[in-house]
């Protein structure tokens, strides 16, 4: 695409680079959402994301545009699309703060990585958070999920519309993916049904993150659930809001309201776009402190120019990356003929027996 034509106030692009997932919001300068998009990439992040951008492009033909970029893909791609990358807990919290003031926590479960954000107040009213992520392994996010809906033949909209009610709650250690598989089969096996499996899940990743990730601290309300599994699974809630007051009575912590649970602990709108929005917020209202990660601080004014660097690094310059870390090699032969003369050269001679004179033993 061609440089776009400048002549309104620009919008802002969030860009939520996620490991299975992409998601896109344009905010204008008031911070109204004008669209939003989250679709898989399946491997294939800077594809989804040149297919995004003519979406908005088509959308928007005349808007400037400024961008921001988060997620584990938001670093290689934002300076292919004139983009600044920001943090991505940066961005959630920053959106939170914002969109939530009174929220006390975050739980956010991603594609292949889980998150913690708690805001404390000490004595003097000044407020801090402590953050905890788990990006090291799949176990207890979306990913596990997505195997396990797999290996049960459940897809993702009768999951959806599975809500905790009495259902039997089957062992399923969480802590691993592979392990979490393994005890799966077994209850398949034994004709366990697939929706007390899919709560047997569910539960076991509530219970993971709440041990892993918290360190001894207590989700303080109200309790945000963000992320795509916490917007697609109902029944995740359903079972946060159940497990997390069991830890307020056995730490003695008292919500700060009286409050049914369902408003203490939720989902919020748009719960899967918030690193995305948040990428925008913290972006454009943070230069000074953006500024100090940027090569040139002029990079903070840059508008989106098209889609032609990232075409490139589609077309040529990811594998020329590739190639310059050493992480594509040539292999041991490059023909046919050099496999043949590598065989021949080492091939084991037939054995040939010593002759035995006659008369001899």
């Amino acid at each position: 695409m061609g440089t776009l034509i400048r002549n309104s106030n620009p919008a802002f692009l969030g860009i939520d680079i996620g490991s299975t997932t992409v998601k896109a919001v344009v905010l204008d300068g008031t911070d109204n959402l004008l669209w939003k998009r989250y679709q898989r990439h399946n491997a294939k992040q800077p594809e989804l994301v040149l297919s995004f951008l003519q979406a908005i492009e088509a959308a928007f033909p005349d808007r400037p545009f400024r961008i921001f970029c988060t997620g584990n893909g938001g670093r290689t791609i934002a300076p292919l699309v004139q983009g600044i990358h920001i943090q991505e807990v940066n961005a959630v919290t920053y959106a939170v703060e914002r969109m939530y003031p009174n929220a006390g926590s975050v739980v956010e479960l991603g594609g292949q990585d889980s998150k913690v954000i708690i805001w404390k107040t000490d004595s003097t009213g000044r407020k801090s958070t402590i953050s905890y992520m788990n990006d090291k392994c799949a176990s207890g996010t979306g990913a596990t999920i997505d195997k396990i809906f797999s290996k049960i033949d459940i897809d993702h909209g009768t999951a959806a519309a599975i809500r905790l009610r009495n259902q039997t709650v089957h062992h399923v250690a969480a802590k691993c993916g592979v392990f979490a598989e393994t005890d799966v089969v077994g209850l398949l096996k034994a004709g366990v049904d697939k929706e007390e499996i899919v709560v047997s899940l569910c539960t076991a990743i509530v219970k993971q993150n709440l041990e892993v990730l918290l360190h001894g601290n207590v989700l303080k309300d109200d309790v945000l659930l963000l992320g795509g599994p916490h917007t697609l699974l109902k029944v995740l809630a359903d079972i946060w809001q159940r497990a997390i007051p069991e830890t307020w009575e056995i730490h003695g912590f008292k919500p700060r309201t009286i409050a049914p649970t369902n408003e203490q602990i939720y989902v919020p709108e748009d719960a899967e776009y918030f690193a995305a929005m948040g990428a925008v917020l913290f972006g454009r209202e943070n230069a000074d402190l953006v500024s100090q990660t940027l090569d040139s601080p002029s990079h903070l004014t840059k508008l989106y120019a098209g889609t032609s660097e990232l075409r490139e690094y589609i077309g040529e310059g990811r594998l020329r990356q590739l190639e310059a870390s050493g992480a594509v090699r040539k292999g041991l032969v490059n023909s046919d003929e050099e496999v043949e003369g590598f065989a021949a050269e080492f091939a084991v001679p037939s054995f040939q027996p010593p002759p035995i004179p006659t008369g001899t033993r």
